[in-house]
């Protein structure tokens, strides 16, 4: 992890954004975080992740309603897949 000032990554931003690449880039204004800058990939890998987990609550929410839960061969085969 690296951390700048908001203002030095204003006049840094190629170098920030180059340590963004490998390892991701804390900003701060007056001290505090504020932003983070980090690479495509890893953004994307974080919004991947974020959607298993949602996909998982949702699962987990679907599996605790009552009722009599449905096998997923016998939907496959009322679908036609």
């Amino acid at each position: 992890m690296s951390t700048m000032s908001v203002s030095q990554a204003r006049q840094q931003l190629p170098s920030a954004i180059e340590t963004a690449m490998t390892e991701a880039v804390f900003l701060e204004r007056y001290g505090k975080r504020t932003a983070v800058i980090i690479s495509v990939e890893r953004y994307e890998q974080l919004m991947d992740a974020l959607e298993e987990l949602e996909d998982i609550a949702a699962f987990d929410e679907a599996m605790a309603e009552p009722g009599e839960n449905i096998p997923w061969e016998q939907l496959k085969a009322e679908l036609g897949w």
